[in-house]
């Protein structure tokens, strides 16, 4: 998730603010322009002058009553992730003398947390819960302008297009809801320019991401729960969908799609033509349509698989182009499926996955629920195998390592395989894999590879990859800063 910084790194933050105001200044006045704003910036301030802003405006409006924070908050999804954003952020806003703000997708702040020395000043320029800072209502600045592009991004003085805010940094980030996509909110720290250190953006950007991991873990513990207890109301003919229409669990897997349109209807329309009944339930609706029988004796025709399970993010499986998200035993299971195109017993899966205390009728459980993901004409049974090609990223990522292509392997390679397993054999590939990239990357003493692996999910809390990349980058490197900050970070932990 890159950010769009509006302060070059090792540039004095109050000599470019100097530069910035001769440009709003000349922008504005319909002067020569010697330094053009960013396009990004250019862009958003077209968008806000439309919008009738005036540059010359004090403050933005205020939209919620303090005694309406409470219920908004509560009401809000980022509600329940905002103690891990409060642990990420807080104690380093205190000690850089920056603010904590955090917005609902309307550009709201509900949140806001920092350095008490700056919530004087912050009150007075309106950065307050209850306001609100999209660029509707107050311009260019990052909390709305990372609304509108939906991409985190850095607004640096006279970027913004109230002159309120030129003695102003900001940084945000949007947070996007795993179950739709769509932005919920967005996370920004803002401060006094001076007090801007190049890091910052990254840390924010990555603190968004990690609230999203957050999220998308809670949904799929609530897809596995709807799934345990309703799976066994499908049949042989219907799906199991959230309330948004998402399909959790269906049968048979090929012919749905990943989501479906529900509306006050009790029918809904598939993608072949057909229907299907809509049976609501108080966590979600369960789909019914008639059993289809196959005319031709012949077996169907095999889907390629792919399957996406390292990093921290819900692992998925991919049938014919449609994506289905894997509770943690069933990605185990197609992991170690994959790795044995052979064919395992059910004696053999229950060893490898769950050791002594394993035992043969959870395996047929577990194989039960992945056929109705994957399709029974896909994994079959007396030995249980994948009767289709498997594609995955830690597959991926093992080729490009032997290869030596280490940027190739780093890229498809999200973290460590199925983090939370414990079974022996997912740990084992997981431990090959990850120790096989940090050996090759340390051994090349490529400073750009060894930049890399350090903001990779599998090097950024590894001291022995920041030390070594502080050793090859040179001082005027604009990079050092921000590994200095990172080092001295894992030092003090």
């Amino acid at each position: 998730m890159s950010v769009h910084a509006g302060h070059p790194a090792g540039e004095d933050p109050r000599g470019h603010a100097r530069t910035l105001a001769e440009t709003f200044d000349a922008v504005l006045g319909q002067d020569t322009v010697v330094h053009a704003p960013r396009p990004m910036i250019s862009a958003s301030w077209a968008r806000s002058l439309a919008a009738q802003i005036d540059p010359e405006r004090r403050t933005p409006p205020v939209v919620h009553a303090p005694d309406e924070l409470d219920d908004l908050r509560a009401a809000h999804p980022l509600n329940v992730v905002m103690p891990l954003l409060r642990s990420a952020l807080v104690g380093i806003a205190d000690e850089t003398v920056h603010l904590v703000l955090v917005t609902d997708a309307a550009g709201h702040v509900l949140w806001r947390d920092g350095d008490r020395d700056l919530l004087g000043r912050a009150d007075r320029v309106g950065l307050f819960p209850g306001t609100d800072w999209s660029e509707a209502a107050i311009g260019t600045n990052a909390m709305g302008t990372a609304l509108a592009v939906g991409t985190p991004v850095q607004i640096h003085s006279a970027e913004h297009l109230v002159r309120t805010y030129h003695s102003w940094t900001c940084i945000a980030a949007p947070v996007h809801d795993p179950e739709t996509g769509a932005i919920i909110g967005v996370l920004d720290v803002s401060g006094p320019l001076q007090t801007v250190y190049p890091a910052l953006a990254q840390l924010v950007a990555a603190t968004a991401r990690l609230a999203e991991d957050q999220l998308r873990v809670r949904l799929a513990i609530a897809d596995e729960r709807l799934r345990q207890r309703h799976l066994r109301s499908i049949g042989d003919a219907g799906a199991l969908v959230t309330p948004s229409g998402r399909v959790v669990a269906a049968e048979p897997a090929a012919r749905w799609p990943a989501r479906v349109q529900l509306d006050d209807t009790d029918l809904v329309r598939l993608p072949d033509g057909g229907e299907a009944r809509v049976e609501r339930l108080t966590d979600g609706c369960l789909l019914r349509t008639a059993v289809r029988r196959s005319r031709s004796p012949h077996p169907p025709v095999e889907h390629p698989v792919s399957l996406r399970c390292t990093g921290n993010e819900t692992p998925t499986v991919s049938v014919a182009g449609r994506s289905v998200p894997l509770p943690l035993r069933l990605a185990e299971l197609l992991t170690t499926l994959a790795l044995h195109p052979e064919g395992l017993t059910g004696e053999q899966l229950a060893q490898l996955l769950y050791g002594d205390r394993g035992n043969q009728t959870t395996v047929r459980g577990e194989i039960r629920r992945l056929r109705a993901v994957v399709g029974a004409d896909l994994l079959q049974t007396r030995p249980y195998r994948l009767v289709a090609e498997v594609a995955s990223d830690f597959g991926t990522a093992g080729r490009a390592l032997a290869a030596r292509q280490l940027t190739a392997a780093l890229s498809v390679c999200r973290g460590p395989v199925l983090p939370r397993s414990e079974a022996v054999e997912i740990r084992q590939l997981s431990d090959e894999l990850t120790a096989g990239l940090r050996r090759a990357v340390l051994d090349s003493d490529d400073a750009e590879l060894l930049h890399r692996f350090s903001t990779h999910p599998l090097g950024e809390h590894d001291g022995a990859v920041h030390d070594r990349l502080a050793e090859l980058l040179p001082r005027d490197d604009p990079r050092s800063a921000a590994v200095a900050v990172r080092r001295a970070r894992l030092l003090s932990d």
